[in-house]
């Protein structure tokens, strides 16, 4: 999957527990370059149709780009309004969270583009940023006000109608949008856990922190804990593999978590990282998206199926 790649010198790490690390991380492990010369790349997904390929985000250059180890990289969608993250639902089309378009949007298999949810309360949501799709088919996103102008003179966002930046639970068989969490500074990047027991959320504004919580039956979120914290920058997209570790982006590379909070290692890359998912053949590529490049690099487990 990596044969196009230009290969880059042998990866670096920072390995906090070495036994564990080396279960996650194989022997010679090298992070790959696959593209480069964007704007500032975020969301990426992977899609298992016609051989594999990834989307993701150029949000300055309003696009959504594709990336297949047969064709490399192309255009998927421009103008992307300004779109940040990427998921699938369970139907396998394609959700996307635009900044400038204040909404998520889907992509019908007929290619028609419409929109899933924009608002909340009667007002515009600010800037959506990241969503997941649970088993039961409900989206769950992040809206901090990172994709709203912000006026030189008064430092307030332009725009914002939003008392808050809210994590939502949008149930697409009702229409209605919940607003699960309203303590979070910056909420970005999100992840269940295998079981969907937990839901992991990421704090990019002061806090710098994952933030983890028990799902409960109805769909609201109790007994909030903060899971772990990023020494390097902030926590932007983050992702869980098949055995429950939290992998999260950091200024540094790509950080590593036990079910426990405990870091296990780093993966460290050339440039800071914004966001990454699983994908690959057998899922266990890597894929990161860090500032103008994408990188990717094999390693030994699966990320979770959502």
């Amino acid at each position: 999957m990596l044969a196009a790649a230009v290969a880059l010198p042998a990866a670096e790490f920072h390995i906090d527990q070495p036994a564990e690390f080396a279960r996650l991380v194989p022997a010679g492990a090298k992070v790959a370059k696959l593209a480069g010369d964007m704007g500032f790349i975020e969301g990426p997904v992977w899609v298992t149709a016609d051989g594999g390929y990834l989307i993701f985000s150029d949000i300055p250059n309003n696009e959504l780009k594709r990336w297949s180890a047969a064709g490399g990289l192309t255009t998927f969608r421009k103008p992307s309004q300004n779109a940040n993250g990427n998921t699938l639902d369970l139907a396998g089309r394609l959700l996307t969270c635009e900044h400038s378009g204040r909404r998520v949007a889907m992509l019908e298999n007929d290619g028609t583009l419409r929109t899933v949810v924009d608002s909340f309360d009667g007002k515009k949501l600010n800037s959506p940023n990241d969503v997941v799709v649970k088993s039961d088919g409900t989206l769950w996103f992040s809206d901090p006000e990172y994709g709203l102008r912000t006026d030189p003179a008064t430092k307030q966002r332009v725009g914002k109608e939003q008392a808050a930046n809210h994590v939502f639970r949008h149930d697409p068989k009702t229409g209605k949008t919940t607003a699960v969490v309203k303590d979070f500074v910056q909420p970005n990047g999100l992840a269940f856990s295998p079981d969907e027991k937990k839901l992991y959320v990421a704090d990019s504004g002061t806090p710098r922190h994952i933030r983890v919580f028990d799902v409960a039956a109805d769909g609201s979120l109790r007994n909030g804990a903060v899971f772990c914290a990023i020494d390097k920058g902030a926590p932007d997209g983050i992702r869980v593999d098949k055995d429950g570790r939290v992998w999260s982006s950091a200024g540094d590379g790509v950080q590593i978590f036990s079910t426990k909070g405990e870091r296990i290692g780093k993966i460290l890359t050339p440039e800071a990282p914004a966001n990454l998912c699983f994908g690959g053949t057998d899922g266990k590529t890597l894929y990161i998206t860090a500032r103008k490049s994408l990188y990717a690099i094999q390693v030994a487990v699966a990320g979770a199926s959502r």
